[in-house]
């Protein structure tokens, strides 16, 4: 389902007053405010702010909302965002051989839990790879890849990602390394989902590296991509505890489940306007 609001995300420099003025010119727009959070980094002296509100009277002028949101974001020097919550993001999946995290996904997304338009299934694999899912009425492109071919699949799917008015790029369990230059034009819009609780066991078969050191804690990482490979803000994490009796093929088992539901809850935070970069972290309004 829909909803009829409007999401309002805002950092800037802090200062006193800025919740003050961010109200006022809600309420002076015809706004009800619903929710509000903020957060002040004092280490940084940046200030967050997520508003949600609704139009109180009638239908909302959301150019005049802007204009005046234009005003008042060059006086606090304010990076900002206004988003029309009645319209879901539109989303491609990127995913390779491995399915659980988009089988996870598109059950999410049927069931409504995540308010987003699917653009395509994009995989290096062929369809036949995913017989097992359901993909009707999904568009899917297999784009394969190899270290020769790398360019021209990467300029095939970046064609496609504006074909389609793609907002967000999620790799599902996507095995191949994004270029530095895709990296970039996806900046902030790119999530990414890492098989072991980072910044730990980088690389290969992180499941054998962490049963190998005896760890007592498996986890998932989900983070923004950026062109330092598996670097960017982290968006959510989680653990699950293991013993010693847990086989290798255990730890790949269980940390499937905790590949699929962080990755959905930093899915449904970035549809939802929670996320708000700062520097190398971000802020999530949870």
């Amino acid at each position: 389902m829909t909803d009829p609001s409007f999401a309002l995300t805002l950092s800037c420099p802090n200062k006193p007053g800025i919740v003050m003025k961010v109200s006022a010119l809600i309420y002076e727009a015809g706004g009800d405010i619903v929710t509000a959070q903020q957060f002040d980094d004092t280490l940084e002296n940046r200030f967050f702010m997520r508003v949600v509100f609704r139009c109180a009277t009638g239908e909302m002028d959301v150019p005049a909302l802007r204009a005046l949101l234009a005003t008042l974001g060059d006086e606090l020097e304010a990076d900002w965002q206004l988003r029309d919550r009645s319209q879901p993001r539109r989303v491609m999946i990127l995913v390779s051989k491995f399915d659980h995290c988009l089988a996870d996904l598109l059950y999410r997304w049927r069931r409504g839990e995540q308010a987003m338009d699917i653009t395509a299934i994009v995989s290096n694999h062929p369809r036949e790879t995913f017989n097992g899912l359901d993909l009707s009425g999904l568009r899917f492109e297999y784009l394969p890849s190899t270290k020769e071919t790398k360019p021209q699949q990467e300029q095939k799917l970046w064609s496609l990602i504006e074909e389609t008015g793609t907002e967000l790029v999620v790799l599902a369990r996507y095995m191949q390394v994004l270029s530095d230059d895709l990296s970039a034009r996806l900046a902030g819009r790119c999530i990414n989902i890492h098989h072991s609780f980072l910044p730990s066991f980088k690389g290969a078969r992180p499941y054998h590296q962490a049963h190998a050191r005896g760890v007592k804690v498996i986890g998932a990482t989900a983070h923004y991509v950026t062109a330092d490979l598996d670097e960017g803000p982290i968006i959510a994490q989680d653990v699950e505890p293991i013993s010693h009796g847990d086989t290798p093929e255990d730890l790949i088992r269980r940390g499937r489940d905790i590949e699929r539901r962080v990755l959905a809850k930093a899915v449904r935070h970035h549809l939802d306007d929670r996320i708000l970069l700062n520097g190398s972290r971000t802020v999530v309004f949870d």
